[in-house]
């Protein structure tokens, strides 16, 4: 048996244990979502723009990336590319 082959034969054997086990990791419990704070005398949506509101008044860009961070730069910035932080 050559180097390739002894190899080969070794990854079909973990493979083979993998699936004899049963699979993956188990699912994690996904955390429970807490309804947001509203004061007494506030609706819904007044809610939400008062979340939205620090955002806007730094006067910033807030484009939003896939892993959920923020744009930096000022809004309206002529560059293409965005800074996250």
């Amino acid at each position: 048996m050559s180097k390739m082959d002894n190899l080969r034969a070794m990854r079909e054997a973990k493979y083979a244990a993998a699936q004899k086990r049963g699979g993956g990791a188990p699912a994690r419990p996904q955390a429970p979502v807490a309804p947001p704070v509203v004061s007494k005398g506030a609706t819904a949506k007044e809610a939400t723009t008062e979340v939205e509101a620090p955002a806007a008044a730094e006067g910033l860009c807030g484009h939003r990336n896939m892993s959920g961070r923020t744009c930096t730069r000022e809004q309206g910035h002529p560059q293409k590319s965005h800074r996250y932080s």
